[in-house]
């Protein structure tokens, strides 16, 4: 059986990852330590193969046992998240990573570094291909996330060429989906929180900015399929199929049938004015590309966003 920890395991993309390994027969260290995670969706999962331990990854820690892998998922990644916690985003994304690198050394375990698209910054290059550099802000508000992944990847590439460490890299473009937190602040999930509460949806700028949305099983498969590879360099995951944010805010009133209305504010500083995977590595490497089709994901997240908008109203 594999041994396999999940850093930042009850967040939104964590816990359907642990989902899918546990479903692949593996014994699952869920680590988190809530900051933006959720026990609430871990709460589901009854395996006796599933530990949840809470844990901040940026102090010292380790674990008991072997591990055969270990994927590094600790982070916020919403703007709203990591505009609240600038310090502790750089931290988990720099010596969270460092004490994970040193863990999978010491374990002789498979390192899987979760980054990001916004590792291209506002790109200047479009779509973004792995070998794109990026256009990036080192200073700006959106730093305190794009430069602790940017490190990240330079962490991982680091030990895997001077201590052999066996590492992953995924690139991950916008991903939807069950789970996400309502007061998220990315554009799906205020869309729909908006939509469904009869609140005008907020487009920054004139929405023309665009973005490629992948969901979340989708993107899982993705990473079980790059876990499994030899691939040691970034791979793009993400959906090629891009559209405007306000062609998604049209979208999400179709979807949820609202009357709601569409409203501009000034956009945000750096905010990015393209976002678009070339996925030809993937395909090519991997054999992945997305399968469920923009409308379906729209209500299954839908479905999900309904429930817990009613859980919320209800209060304790």
């Amino acid at each position: 059986m594999k041994r396999t920890l999940v850093t930042g395991g009850a967040g939104f993309l964590g816990s359907h990852l642990c989902d899918a390994l546990l479903n692949d027969g593996h014994e699952v260290i869920c680590m988190d330590n809530f900051l933006t995670g959720s026990r609430d969706n871990v709460a589901h999962i009854q395996s006796d193969r599933f530990h949840l331990v809470e844990q901040d990854i940026s102090q010292p820690f380790t674990v008991k046992g072997h591990l055969d892998y270990i994927l590094n998922f600790a982070s916020p990644a919403s703007p709203v998240d990591y505009y609240a916690h600038p310090i502790e985003t750089l931290k988990v994304g720099s010596l969270g990573t460092l004490n994970t690198l040193e863990l999978a050394r010491n374990k002789g375990a498979v390192f899987f570094m979760a980054s990001t698209s916004e590792v291209y910054g506002d790109p200047l290059e479009h779509p973004q291909v792995e070998s794109y550099w990026g256009h990036v802000n080192p200073i700006g508000p959106r730093s305190v996330y794009d430069e602790p992944k940017r490190f990240s990847e330079a962490l991982t590439m680091a030990y895997h060429r001077a201590y052999e460490t066996d590492t992953r890299i995924i690139r991950i473009f916008n991903t939807y989906g069950p789970r996400m937190a309502i007061n998220d602040g990315r554009a799906i999930p205020n869309f729909m929180y908006q939509a469904l509460t009869g609140q005008d949806l907020t487009v920054y700028g004139d929405g023309s900015q665009t973005r490629s949305f992948c969901y979340v099983s989708d993107l899982v498969d993705g990473i079980i399929r790059l876990l499994k590879s030899g691939h040691h360099d970034p791979v793009n995951i993400g959906n090629p199929v891009e559209l405007s944010l306000l062609e998604m805010a049209e979208k999400i009133l179709q979807v949820t049938g609202s009357r709601s209305k569409i409203v501009f504010k000034p956009l945000p500083e750096d905010d990015p004015k393209v976002r678009q995977p070339d996925i030809s590595l993937a395909r090519k490497v991997l054999g992945w590309e997305p399968k469920v089709e923009l409308e379906e994901g729209l209500r299954s997240t839908l479905d999900y966003f309904r429930k817990s908008i009613d859980a919320h109203s209800a209060g304790p």
